[in-house]
């Protein structure tokens, strides 16, 4: 019996589609806001001044709704856009419709325990009590695709299993042969904010509907854990699960437990145990641009668990992105040639990767001055503290009214750049939530090879690398 015809799915109620019953809301949504936009700007210029901002907030609120109700891949594209910032106060129209999406993270609905065990026990063939030795009804946490289950395995192996709602892999896989949906969506979302940033709609939602159709396949995701284990393993600092691959489907997927107290707990923890966490965490993220190419592409703050001892475990591998290499090394030179006030050498990487087209006006100081604003932190006093200045400057540098701002909408964001943006602002906001103060360019010149450690992370960083035979930040050029 396949999914589609499952009475498991029929009772938890799996998500209809259609493709053109999908796209209609969203393109007569996009043509309601554009006629909505342009008359809160003739009221505003009338002497009205708060019709712009009233504007905002209310279609914000209705965009939520829209991909609420939507389930499916509007949903999850809505989820991966609600990360991207942490002070939606301070970022103008753009941290209105942030705010707003973030009712989409909200824990969704669990399904009931008899619904899960049938998904259990029909993958994996085999009763659930002779399976696991406990597995808790309760989920501990049930999200868009799956819902998560404390359990422990006969050999005693203390394990974590996400499972699959029925429905959900067809609702969003004909949402994603839907290829006109993802782009409206994504053109909706440019043009709500008051300056869009040019790319190529239709790549970037090619992009987005690679990375979601992976998280669908926990095959997919089983692959990533077993890649981060093997990466990560004796790691000082950093924690990964390990995968059980008897116990892991195409919606079953089971893996080691890793314990620590959750986002909310290590908000309130002492201002040295948030540093070190946020020491770690930026390590964990930009240490894939040198080591690895293996980059955890979503860096939301309920992916993580921090201990008392200091150190973090990484748990969703749901979205991993693996860049070009090209890529992959543009980055890295790049911002070491900003570090370095290369400008020239920023211009020439700029035009060779893509970000200026022919007969572009930008001059060199144009395009060093956006890369100077988007690795600030580095560039600034140190050590640094991440406040919410940093989320708001990292915003301003793609929707913002200054000159670097300006030059960076005259480029063209080559595709693979578009879902890196998402990570590094999706850190930087996290990074802003926890308060954390450490050496961000010691961090960088260590993990780039240019500086020996000074503290005592990066030295336990670069002993476990240099154990394990990792480059440091290969050279690009």
């Amino acid at each position: 019996m396949t999914e589609e015809s499952s009475p498991v799915a029929d009772r938890f109620g799996e998500v209809r589609s259609g493709r053109v019953r999908r796209t209609i809301p969203v393109v007569g949504f996009a043509a309601r806001s554009a006629g909505g936009r342009l008359v809160a700007g003739l009221r505003e210029r009338a002497g009205d001044v708060n019709a712009v901002d009233d504007f905002h907030r209310r279609t914000a609120d209705r965009y939520a709704d829209l991909l609420g109700h939507s389930k499916g891949v509007l949903m999850k594209a809505g989820q991966l856009m609600s990360t991207i910032g942490s002070d939606p106060a301070a970022a103008g129209p753009m941290g209105v419709y942030q705010q707003a999406l973030r009712r989409l993270q909200a824990d969704a609905p669990p399904m009931d325990f008899q619904t899960t065990r049938e998904v259990v026990e029909a993958d994996l063939g085999k009763p659930i009590d002779e399976l696991f030795a406990t597995f808790t009804a309760e989920p501990m946490a049930a999200a868009s695709i799956g819902q998560v289950h404390e359990a422990w395995l006969p050999d005693g192996r203390h394990v974590a299993v996400k499972v699959q709602y029925p429905g959900v892999a067809r609702a969003i896989r004909d949402d994603l042969a839907n290829t006109e949906l993802l782009a409206t969506f994504l053109k909706l979302g440019m043009s709500l904010t008051p300056r869009a940033f040019r790319t190529n709609q239709r790549a970037a939602a090619a992009e987005l509907a690679e990375r979601i159709a992976e998280e669908v396949d926990y095959r997919h995701e089983a692959r990533s854990i077993a890649r981060f284990a093997e990466l990560y393993r004796g790691h000082p600092f950093i924690r990964t699960p390990e995968l059980v691959p008897e116990c892991s489907t195409e919606r079953v997927l089971t893996m080691t437990y890793v314990d620590g107290v959750g986002w909310s707990e290590a908000l309130v923890a002492d201002k040295d145990l948030r540093d070190r966490w946020g020491s770690i965490i930026a390590c964990f993220a930009f240490g894939a641009y040198r080591h690895s190419n293996l980059f955890n592409a979503d860096p939301h703050p309920g992916n993580y668990r921090f201990s008392a001892d200091g150190t973090v475990g990484f748990v969703d591998f749901g979205c991993v992105k693996q860049f070009p290499e090209h890529v992959r090394a543009g980055i890295v030179h790049t911002f070491r040639a900003t570090c370095e006030g290369d400008r020239d050498e920023v211009y020439r990487l700029a035009r060779l990767h893509g970000f200026l087209e022919p007969g572009s006006e930008l001059t060199v100081d144009d395009v060093y001055g956006w890369w100077s604003m988007m690795s600030a932190a580095a560039l600034a006093d140190q050590p640094h503290t991440f406040t919410a200045d940093d989320s708001t400057e990292a915003m301003r540098s793609f929707l913002g009214e200054t000159a670097a701002s300006a030059a960076f909408r005259q480029m063209t964001i080559p595709s693979d750049y578009v879902m890196l943006a998402r990570i590094n602002l999706g850190v930087n906001a996290v990074l802003t939530e926890l308060g954390a103060t450490f050496d961000t360019r010691e961090q960088a010149d260590v993990l780039d090879g240019v500086s020996e450690p000074r503290s005592e992370l990066t030295r336990a960083h670069a002993a476990w690398a240099r154990g394990r035979g990792l480059p440091f930040g290969l050279d690009p050029r």
